[in-house]
């Protein structure tokens, strides 16, 4: 790690809430359009531009650009040239639980089309965007195969744990038709494949649910991963370069308690089963021995810096441990609503609050006062614009910041 520069410009990443499902009420949601990311795509990558973060995932609608086969992406422009005015690199998401109508994910049209869009797409930004270039190609296969496929959120809106199992191998298999299709426009693309950190317990009045926890914490929560790293269905062509960079998610309701049915039960704070976010790291680096990113983060409402603070020294842990770990995803950037109840969830940098029709962009500063103390920290800057640092970040930067900051023996960084 000491020897190479990071893989991204800023150790630092962020993003935007791009899902394009069919919710189970039959309606096509763009989660762009609800928090009006395109319309303030400007004012957005200014933000994080004066935060210095210059790296964001972005979504390309994969539903709302293809028409059986023919493509339009004019709905991306507007951040595309955001983005190449504020000179940030985007993580391209080409599935974001959204697909187009006539698709059934289950048939092999679906990973021909796909794998032809990903192709098209990937076209498309080469011509707008200079590199490097990043994509992730279905976003959370694991949880998409959930919500899809067992808790019927979604669309294919099924229902039983079998149609999760199979949506998954079927989204895995046109992940990676999608991964090679990119790589026959752009050979030097980077994917970065990114799923939840999960840690699942019995009740503890029920022992017998114990072997079902254990397989969804060992087994479930790295199944897609595994196809995609060629462990698993290796008929469907994954590999390491395939997998190449594993954006592991934390959140606080990816510890849980099993239920039989339906979505688990999240754990409290205080729960003595709560594992901490160095081990889940840990869990996936000894598996894959990849690249790893933290693909998503973020607290809720006035618990944001200090779920940042928690993040950022199990990251540091995570680091001094030799593992390969290049950044943390603030997710997302402008806040986002509840997808069952439309509220906000006041989990971004930015709040969103509505005035005179509009969504004004509020930066919620203690948790911007802590992103700027671990900058400093890291011995990075704290704009875009004025970085001094025109190079990607050397990780070296970033180990010694681990060391400077290793906690005395008593402390628990865990």
């Amino acid at each position: 790690m000491a020897k190479r520069p990071g893989i991204f410009p800023t150790f630092f990443l962020s993003g935007f809430e791009c899902s394009t499902f069919l919710w189970h009420d039959g309606r096509r949601r763009d989660l762009l359009v609800e928090t009006r990311h395109r319309e303030h795509a400007m004012e957005d990558y200014r933000i994080l531009q004066q935060l210095g973060i210059a790296i964001a995932r972005e979504g390309i609608p994969w539903p709302l650009v293809d028409r059986h086969g023919d493509y339009d992406f004019h709905l991306i422009d507007a951040v595309a040239d955001a983005m190449r005015q504020t000179r940030i690199t985007p993580i391209w998401d080409l599935c974001h639980y959204g697909y187009p109508d006539d698709l059934d994910p289950f048939s092999d049209m679906f990973t021909s089309r796909f794998a032809n869009y990903c192709r098209a797409a990937a076209q498309h930004v080469s011509h707008r965007l200079p590199g490097p270039y990043f994509f992730t190609p279905i976003n959370e296969i694991t949880f998409f195969s959930f919500c899809g496929g067992e808790w019927g959120w979604v669309a294919p809106y099924r229902k039983t744990r079998d149609d999760r199992k199979g949506l998954r191998v079927a989204l895995c298999k046109a992940a990676i038709a999608g991964v090679k299709a990119i790589r026959e426009v752009l050979p030097d693309a980077r994917m970065i494949h990114v799923d939840p950190l999960v840690q699942v317990i019995a009740p503890p009045d029920r022992p017998d649910l114990i072997d079902a926890a254990w397989y969804e914490t060992f087994v479930d929560t790295f199944m897609a991963w595994d196809i995609l790293y060629g462990k698993e269905h290796p008929e469907l062509g994954g590999s390491p370069e395939v997998l190449d960079i594993v954006g592991a998610n934390n959140y606080s309701f990816g510890q849980m308690e099993y239920r039989e049915h339906g979505p688990h039960q999240a754990l409290s704070p205080d729960h003595e089963g709560i594992e901490p976010l160095c081990t889940l790291l840990q869990r996936v680096w000894d598996r894959y021995h990849r690249p790893m990113v933290i693909g998503e983060t973020s607290g809720m409402n006035q618990g944001r810096p200090d779920w940042l603070h928690d993040v950022m020294n199990e990251a540091m842990a995570a680091v001094n441990q030799g593992m390969d770990l290049h950044g943390i995803c603030l997710f997302p950037a402008v806040d986002m609503p509840d997808w069952h109840t439309g509220q906000w969830l006041h989990n971004g940098i930015c709040d969103l609050v509505e005035t005179g029709g509009d969504l004004k962009r509020v930066p919620y500063g203690p948790y911007v006062d802590e992103l700027r103390r671990w900058q400093k920290e890291l011995n990075r800057v704290t704009a875009v614009d004025e970085d001094p640092y025109s190079d990607p970040v050397e990780l070296q930067d970033v180990i010694d910041a681990a060391q400077r900051l290793r906690p005395q023996p008593d402390a628990n960084w865990n």
